[in-house]
């Protein structure tokens, strides 16, 4: 194992879940219970041995143990911890992993609570900014999405049930001709409900439950279209397991758990048209080249790069992507991470990223071997797209989309071939209010955890010098 493993809590919650007494779980492992307290308590790591005797007494996946979602839990934490650190010195890098590996609940209700921080921070900026203008200027209407993106954020944009249950229900789908014909059928026939194409109407798709009649736009691009018929099998096939997800979910509002319905009827939407095994073997067989596979599977580019950041499923794992979407404004409305590859949690996207360069060539597919602060690499493709509006008196809608994944899968991948991934790389970081390199030439503010110097008689690419990195903390 690349990595120690210390599995302390998950190991204690997993043994006082079924009951075992430490000297009883000691004997099904074979260990001592001395060895075992060890484990328990992070004084020892767990070899591969003991990982494959854990797996096998517990009946479980060794992905359960795997230290991903730590990493991810660390970079969190290290965000936040720096974030509200102010003058005073932040936790270590050695800290923090310590925090996650004992104390895992904690970590996580700390880092609700600095959620909490920035939302009352962001309250009193958006009325500071508003007062006097407008009564209604500072709500906050987007705290709901922010839930909900770390809802799939901590679950690996991964949701197992809704993912078999979709590839079930596709297999009985007709696999030849059109997708949106097959899902026109499948409605009628499964939910009794009707079709209807309407040119120009404002909502991209309207579902009445008392006539059981669909409106679908009839302007939509073939793409959309056949999405929205799958939303709605989704939420009419699915309702039970999505309300289960909920459930467990626990979110804090009505309104949160709202978006998270439209969101996991979404994610079923993308398993139905791309079914998890079939579309896993096509991206292999095609080395993930996303035009062929959306023509492959009658779909959208966004689409493509979507299910792509979902295949997790345990023991049949694609390779880890993360995808994110960027509005021309530097907004990521989207995004999710099977990788170390981390985005800011506030804040802008740090400037260098070549998704930023995507609106400048319009449709065309730019690659970009990208270096982040703590030495991973990554392939990083990016494309622009637009979504007409129908219409001349009303604004198109453009994104950038970003896929990527580190450099070890380059091999998996159609747009590696002629990159030399040894050589020389755009050096990226988060967003330039965490990132510690202190000689980037596309600053937009200096760090807040870095002391800096305005020196009165030079003037640099920015008007100050910082402080370089503490070795103990990255």
């Amino acid at each position: 194992m690349a990595e120690k493993l210390f599995l302390g809590a998950k190991l204690r919650k997993l043994r006082e879940a079924r009951g075992w007494t430490l000297e009883a779980c000691a004997e099904r492992l074979g260990l001592s219970p001395s060895y075992l307290s060890q484990i328990e308590t992070n004084q020892r790591p767990a070899t591969a041995r003991v990982l494959i005797a854990l797996t096998r007494a517990f009946h479980v996946d060794a992905s359960l143990f795997d230290l991903e979602g730590d990493a991810r839990l660390i970079a969190d934490l290290r965000e936040a911890t720096t974030d509200i650190a102010g003058q005073a010195e932040p936790p270590t890098a050695a800290e923090l992993k310590q925090a996650v590996a004992n104390t895992p609940r904690l970590a996580r209700q700390f880092l609700a609570l600095h959620q909490t921080f920035r939302r009352l921070d962001e309250r009193v900026k958006a009325l500071d900014d508003t007062l006097g203008r407008d009564e209604h200027g500072a709500s906050v209407a987007l705290l709901p999405y922010e839930e909900v993106r770390d809802f799939f954020h901590y679950r690996d944009n991964y949701i197992d049930a809704l993912d078999t249950a979709a590839e079930a229900l596709s297999a009985t789908l007709p696999q030849e001709g059109q997708v949106e014909r097959a899902l026109e059928t499948a409605l009628s026939d499964i939910h009794g409900v009707r079709v209807v194409y309407m040119a120009g109407q404002k909502a991209l798709r309207r579902y009445d439950p008392a006539s059981r009649v669909l409106t679908l736009d009839a302007w939509l691009p073939g793409a959309t279209r056949s999405f929205q018929l799958a939303h709605q099998l989704s939420l009419l096939s699915f309702r039970d397991t999505i309300e289960s997800e909920l459930d467990q979910a626990a979110f804090r509002t009505e309104a949160a758990r709202d978006v998270a319905r439209v969101g996991l009827a979404n994610y079923a939407a993308g398993a139905l048209l791309l079914p998890y095994r079939a579309f896993l073997e096509a991206a292999r067989e095609e080395k993930h080249d996303i035009d062929r596979l959306l023509t492959r599977f009658q779909v959208s580019f966004e689409q493509v790069c979507h299910r792509l950041s979902t295949l997790q499923k345990p023991g049949w794992r694609g390779v880890p992507f993360y995808f994110a979407r960027v509005d021309m404004a530097g907004n990521i409305t989207k995004r999710h991470s099977a990788t170390r590859f981390q985005f800011a949690r506030f804040g802008g996207a740090c400037p260098l990223w070549n998704v930023h360069e995507a609106f400048a060539a319009p449709d065309r597919i730019g690659v970009q071997l990208a270096e982040m602060p703590d030495g991973s690499r990554y392939i990083s493709i990016a494309r622009s797209v637009s979504k007409p509006s129908g219409s001349y008196l009303a604004n198109d809608r453009r994104y950038a989309l970003s896929l990527g994944c580190e450099v070890e899968h380059a091999s998996a991948l159609v747009y590696a071939a002629g990159l030399d991934l040894n050589g020389p790389a755009t050096r990226i970081g988060v967003s330039c209010r965490i990132c510690e390199r202190t000689d980037c030439t596309q600053r937009a503010f200096p760090p807040i955890d870095r002391a800096l110097h305005v020196p009165e008689n030079e003037r640099g690419v920015v008007p100050y010098t910082l402080d370089g990195p503490r070795t103990d903390r990255y």
